[in-house]
């Protein structure tokens, strides 16, 4: 987290890692980093970890830290709902909230 955090912003989000690649983004005070294979395209987890964050924020609506901390089973969630196996699965946002949303009701 040190070498992320301490990255300056007009560098790119992107890190070589022992034998993988760290992707990240920062929203506000959060960050949310993706180790990922170095053969991997990052720029299509860059997107990834974007769709992730508005998923969070529309599920949420307007998404903090406490939620994230006090509710981290919804985060779980909605990694299942856009991974599988550690791969892309779900682009879509809304396909992703809706899925969420049924399963609230069926609790």
């Amino acid at each position: 987290m040190k070498i992320v955090t301490n990255r300056r912003k007009d560098y790119t989000h992107f890190l070589e890692y022992k034998n993988m690649k760290l992707v990240f983004r920062r929203y506000a005070s959060l960050y949310f980093v993706a180790g990922v294979d170095a053969n991997d395209n990052e720029m299509a987890y860059n997107e990834v970890i974007h769709l992730f964050v508005e998923c969070l924020d529309e599920y949420f609506g307007s998404v903090c830290e406490l939620d994230l901390v006090y509710q981290f089973w919804k985060l779980e969630m909605i990694a299942d709902e856009i991974f599988l196996g550690g791969e892309i699965q779900e682009t879509s946002r809304s396909v992703v909230v809706n899925r969420l949303r049924q399963l609230d009701e069926e609790e």
